[in-house]
């Protein structure tokens, strides 16, 4: 199969769902470009901030692509390249974006709230709770998850103690990034020449990735998790418009050449899909069902999306006409790469990756085409390296912002009405933060599966949510029935299979209670409580209910 060819299809589909399901979708939930949105309603300055378009698609899809797009389709390919790409398309067009969209536009419409306040008005108090400690379960292993990749970007040393140039150049440049973000931050918010302000931004950036590529910085990556830990600390608790939303908007400029570079680079060397087609229904990762829908994850569908587009997105949108493009049209995005991720794993057989990382793979599929067209490929090596670690650390940063804002709501009063010290949010933040951090023992190969099933049962209260809120205001939801019921089943049979081999092993001996059994100890509750969140939920979709319709809140 001409890899080109499937690039070219991926593309063209994903253009024509956009102007004709993503235009469907807007117009079927009634999408007001004249209505005020919650960041000119509320703004305070730390988290409701009015953004430009621009900016905050940028924040946006930097936000949501996280490493996941290139992870998971590399790791689920095992199963070959048909039913991965087939799933890449159909479940990013009717499963992912769908979800982004309709969860942006909901939270608009509930004043930027999140999706556990939007959960408490449509289904009811009980529902949210369980959602708000599911989800934030979920964001532990997001960014357990993340910072383990992070930090492999940038560890200096491999196994036999050797440096490793592009880990290091990784670390210097990504490093340098953060005061330049910051003072982007700032001098934008004094200037409204953005287009000036991102033009000397890009070559500042391109300085940084100059200085990287001369001084690498060779550090071990336990002291690398240390690092990002802190930063993400820091990241949480600042305001967004300081180093959140500019870091993203600039390194979504980063992330975009890296999308437009690999493409280059498929379309002049067109390499072949020497990967099967189709190897079996059984590989190393499990039976493809349900394995390859969670292992794909952030390719096709991440629950984690919602809780970007209701946490943080919704309170920064200038107008409601830019939902469709940021909520579709990102996770329309978010799929070419996971195509192109395809295509980098495909472009060779699978013998010829063993002991290389998913980045890696990625990194040296694309480096080797570019070099083939002339580009330096220790210099496309390195540049590819870094957006995939910014790809993981803005996801990072987003998330553990969004598990404060979470555990603050869990702890938001005592029962006497005064303040809770859980509620502050450096306590918040230290306590998500310390739990990931548990979870990075075992890395992000060992709870890659775990962390996809999970991830995507998010998607099934958000399908819900919306669903719920869309009937009692008398518009269309029957398009969520589908994915919401198949993401359902899907996830919950990943957790059951996984609670299953990991109990194996504990009783085997094989297993430890830091990896299998902390596991088991998350699947259990996250299992109960998505069931809870099911039948309140079904009893408000499908039932008849006495509470009163109720406008947007």
């Amino acid at each position: 199969m001409s890899s080109v060819m499937l690039l070219l299809i991926s593309i063209a589909v994903f253009v024509i769902a956009y102007v004709t399901y993503g235009s469907y979708l807007a117009k079927s939930w009634g999408v007001d470009p004249k209505r005020k949105t919650p960041a000119y309603e509320m703004e305070d300055g730390v988290d409701y901030v009015p953004a430009k378009r621009a900016v905050l698609l940028g924040h946006h899809f930097s936000s949501i692509a996280g490493a996941g797009p290139i992870n998971g389709p590399i790791q689920a390919a095992v199963f070959g390249w048909i039913p991965v790409f087939l799933w890449i398309v159909i479940g990013g067009i009717f499963f992912g974006a769908v979800q982004d969209f309709s969860s942006l536009f909901a939270s608009i419409r509930h004043k930027g709230k999140s999706l556990g306040e939007i959960i408490e008005v449509n289904i009811s108090h009980r529902t949210k709770l369980c959602f708000t400690v599911f989800a934030w379960l979920v964001l532990i292993l997001v960014v357990a998850a993340f910072a383990d990749i992070v930090a492999g970007t940038f560890a200096g040393f491999n196994a036999e103690g050797g440096t490793v140039a592009a880990n290091g150049s990784v670390a210097t440049a990504s490093t340098l990034f953060i005061p330049l973000a910051v003072g982007f931050g700032l001098f934008n918010r004094r200037s409204n020449h953005l287009l000036v302000n991102t033009i000397v931004g890009v070559a500042l950036l391109v300085v940084c990735i100059g200085i990287g590529l001369a001084c690498p910085v060779y550090l071990t990556k336990t002291t690398w998790l240390i690092v990002v830990f802190v930063y993400i600390f820091v990241a949480s608790v600042a305001p967004v418009w300081i180093l959140l939303q500019p870091r993203d908007y600039l390194n979504s400029f980063l992330l975009y050449f890296m999308i437009i570079a690999s493409a280059v680079g498929i379309l002049f060397t067109n390499p072949s899909m020497e990967l099967q087609g189709f190897t079996g229904w059984n590989s190393s990762i499990g039976s493809m069902f349900p394995f390859l829908f969670v292992t794909v994850a952030c390719g096709a569908i991440s629950g984690f999306h919602s809780l970007i587009s209701s946490g943080t997105t919704s309170k920064q949108i200038s107008s409601e006409g830019d939902a469709k493009a940021i909520g579709y049209g990102s996770m329309l995005i978010e799929c070419v790469l996971a195509v192109i991720a395809l295509i980098a794993v495909g472009s060779a057989s699978m013998d010829s990756w063993a002991g290389m990382t998913p980045p890696q793979v990625f990194a040296f599929g694309i480096s080797s085409m570019l070099g083939k067209i002339g580009f330096p490929e220790h210099t496309a090596t390195t540049i590819l390296m870094l957006a995939i670690s910014a790809f993981a650390l803005t996801s990072l940063d987003t998330a553990t912002r969004l598990g404060r804002f979470l555990f603050q709501e869990m702890f938001a009063t005592k029962k006497d009405g005064s303040p809770s010290i859980l509620s502050n949010m450096y306590v918040a933040t230290l306590v998500t933060i310390g739990a990931a951090a548990l979870l990075t023992v075992a890395g992000y190969t060992r709870i890659w599966a775990l962390f996809g099933a999970c991830n995507q049962l998010v998607a099934v209260p958000a399908f819900l949510a919306v669903a719920c809120w869309l009937k009692r205001q008398g518009r269309k939801h029957s398009m969520f029935y589908i994915p919401m019921f198949f993401m359902l089943v899907t996830s919950g049979s990943a957790l059951v299979l996984k609670f299953i081999s990991n109990t194996k092993l504990l009783i085997a001996g094989q297993g430890t209670a830091i990896v299998e059994g902390l596991q088991c100890g998350l699947i259990v509750p996250i299992l109960v409580l998505v069931v809870i969140l099911a039948i309140d939920g079904f009893k408000v979709l499908f039932g008849s209910t006495s509470k009163p319709a109720e406008t947007e809140a």
